[in-house]
């Protein structure tokens, strides 16, 4: 799997598990969801992302 490929999964993991934690836990985990979009606008204008930084250290190919 390619390292943007595996990035978008990774995103779209994190965001239906902070939902599902948002419905069934605790109504605060919405904060996670909201740090989630944060993280992929402020990405998509820096062009640098903690996660690719993370996934290219454990051998991920671009």
């Amino acid at each position: 799997m390619k390292l943007n490929d595996l990035l978008r999964l990774i995103a779209g993991i994190m965001v239906g598990i902070s939902l599902l934690l948002q419905q069934f836990h605790d109504p605060l985990w919405i904060w996670f969801t909201v740090f989630i979009a944060l993280n992929l606008i402020q990405s998509a204008f820096s062009k640098w992302c903690p996660m690719i930084t993370i996934l290219k250290k454990l051998g991920f190919e671009e």
